[in-house]
């Protein structure tokens, strides 16, 4: 054997080696930690794509927040951020976990957009009229009514 065959055979073992890990060795995932979206074909047109269970009470940032999500976001977000079938996607979900989508990735998705990588409802456009800390107060709200619903 030459050493172009074993550096080949190396790198397909260890290539091999690394998926196995990912798929076996984390183990299962557990209830509702999946990145997969829910399957809305039962839903209609702009109904609500979850559920979202209300905190008793929120902060004083999220409160602003709350105020600058229903005149800026909800409108295609729906109402509480329980997303609207066939329009935009609920934030209330547990894609948008702060493990998965950070505090930041909020402010950058409302300062430039985002193409579509996890739904199928196109591209966001930027927000307009919407500043960092605006931004920073929304995802306050969005973070407390995550966290009622047991995304953490």
């Amino acid at each position: 054997m030459d050493k172009l065959t074993v550096v080949v055979a190396g790198v397909l073992i260890a290539g091999i080696g690394a998926v196995g890990w990912q798929m076996f060795a984390a183990g299962p995932q557990g209830a509702g930690h999946s990145m997969a979206p829910p399957d809305t074909t039962a839903l209609a047109e702009g109904a609500p794509i979850v559920e979202v269970r209300l905190p008793d009470e929120l902060s004083g940032n999220a409160e602003l927040g709350k105020s600058i999500f229903e005149a800026k976001c909800a409108t295609c977000h729906g109402q509480n951020a329980a997303g609207q079938n066939g329009v935009a996607p609920p934030l209330v979900h547990q894609i948008y976990e702060p493990g998965h989508h950070s505090d930041m990735a909020f402010v950058m998705a409302a300062q430039n957009g985002v193409r579509a990588h996890h739904w199928r409802f196109g591209n966001m456009p930027p927000v307009d009229g919407v500043t960092q800390g605006d931004v920073k107060m929304v995802t306050a709200y969005v973070r407390e009514l995550q966290r009622a619903n047991g995304i953490e």
